[in-house]
């Protein structure tokens, strides 16, 4: 197959197969458009007002989802121009992906995230429990092939390969989730979620996106790229410590997106380590714990090349540097631990597939990706899981669960007019409105709520 025939299968839209006009390609390419339709849309301007990991209103300081996904995208272009450098001729050089392509996918990684962080998402996921469950990522896929406000019918409209950089869980809900879980729980009340947290997935109703998406791959190809890991553990009698039961999930992900979830991982894991020691949430004491820090796994794993990379003589002068007090010394470190992570990718090669689109991946040195997960599992435990995240969380789930209550139960008199017409008119209407509540920031969710539910709050004046 010819370079030009190649990139033409990539570079398709669904919209091709029905005979739509194609987009006059002398103003901008492909994926270029693709990235100006993810950035204008509303779902990506939304996310400046969607919880990342700290809830808004607190400092202006920390990230929003709309910062992250921005430092994603610039991690992820950073990995590409490093990779293209390293393999200049080989015969990995023409698949990896051009600045413009990776910058759309990873500005739009993150746009079908609710508000209130992974709390909202497990709250939807509660209420759509009998209607085809919720996921982000999932949503992400609904977003940019169905709901965005490009194209009527095929959302975004975006190119065959964005698409499928996209997709990281080529499985339906129905086909990943563990049932095990529906015996918890009936155990479970609705003041507790924790069950309810959902697998990792697209909705059913993007099965014909995802068909779409793979149909240049072989048979062979599709078969393994989808197949799943089944992870049943015995249930007890008395349901007691389950914290072994998982969903099933998928084994593959394609080249674009391994690339993808690298550079989420470490704007994850380094960023959002910054503004944690900047709000003191994070000390050095902590980062030094025998237990729980990072420091020593630092001092086991980071070797000569590594340290020469981060042109220090030890991980102590790192760590001195992360918490020297003042910004400047704090920004450098983090700038030198994102180095060090993008300059250790490289390409591996899965033989047991035919596509270099699906036999490539990026990955990391195993004594890297070791402190890379370090630094997530920390930022996790420490920060995500304390309680004055998990209240804030908690308080999010709140909302959310109640909105839909009263929507759903009141829908002609409560929703705005269009989205009333989707709802009446649906085969799933409780899709429609997970799909109304999944696109509120945190803040027009908190203000709907003081609105139904705060008698000295609103007016027919106020602005949502």
């Amino acid at each position: 197959m010819n370079t030009e025939i190649k990139s033409s299968v990539w570079e398709e839209r669904l919209s091709y197969q029905e005979n739509f006009p194609k987009p006059d390609s002398g103003f901008a390419s492909p994926y270029s458009q693709d990235r100006a339709r993810i950035i204008h849309s509303a779902s990506f301007r939304r996310l400046q007002a969607k919880t990342q990991v700290l809830g808004l209103g607190d400092s202006d300081f920390y990230r929003t989802r709309l910062t992250h996904s921005m430092e994603v995208a610039q991690i992820g272009s950073g990995i590409c121009e490093r990779l293209r450098n390293k393999y200049e001729g080989q015969m990995f050089e023409e698949w990896i992906p051009s600045l413009h392509l990776i910058e759309a996918i990873c500005l739009a990684h993150d746009i079908g995230h609710p508000a209130f962080g992974h709390g909202g998402e497990i709250a939807l996921n509660y209420c759509m429990q009998n209607h085809g469950g919720f996921e982000g990522n999932g949503q992400t896929l609904r977003i940019v092939s169905r709901l965005g406000e490009f194209d009527s019918k095929h959302g975004l409209n975006l190119t065959r390969r964005t698409i499928l950089g996209l997709i990281k869980y080529p499985a339906i809900y129905e086909d990943v989730t563990n049932n095990n879980f529906k015996k918890i729980q009936e155990k479970t009340i609705k003041l507790n979620l924790d069950c309810y947290k959902p697998p990792k997935c697209i909705h059913k109703e993007e099965s014909k996106i995802l068909k779409w998406a793979l149909e240049p791959f072989s048979e062979k190809d599709k078969t393994l790229y989808q197949s799943i890991k089944k992870c049943d553990i015995q249930l007890k009698e008395d349901l007691s410590n389950q914290a072994d039961i998982k969903h099933y999930k998928t084994l593959y992900k394609s080249f674009d997106t391994s690339i993808m979830e690298l550079a989420d991982d470490i704007a994850y894991g380094i960023h959002d380590l910054e503004d944690a020691i900047a709000l003191n949430l994070i000390t050095k004491d902590l980062w030094t714990d025998p237990k729980k820090g990072v420091h020593n796994i630092l001092v086991q794993n980071l070797d000569t090349n590594a340290l020469k990379v981060l042109k220090l003589d030890s991980a102590e002068k790192l760590s001195d540097l992360l918490f020297a007090g003042d910004k400047n010394s704090r920004k450098h470190a983090i700038s030198k631990l994102v180095r060090l992570l993008v300059q250790n990718i490289s390409i591996h090669e899965n033989h047991n597939f035919e596509h270099p689109l699906l036999s490539y991946q990026a990955q990391l040195p195993e004594n890297i990706e070791v402190i890379l997960k370090a630094l997530k599992n920390f930022v996790f435990n420490i920060v995500v899981k304390s309680p004055e995240v998990q209240l804030l969380e908690y308080k999010g789930q709140k909302i959310v669960l109640e909105l839909f209550e009263v929507l759903y139960a009141n829908p002609e008199r409560l929703l705005p007019k269009n989205t009333y017409e989707v709802f009446k008119n649906s085969s799933n209407p409780c899709r429609d409105l997970c799909d109304f509540i999944s696109g509120m920031t945190d803040n027009y969710a908190t203000k709907m709520y003081q609105k139904l539910f705060m008698p000295s709050m609103g007016s027919i004046f106020d602005k949502l």
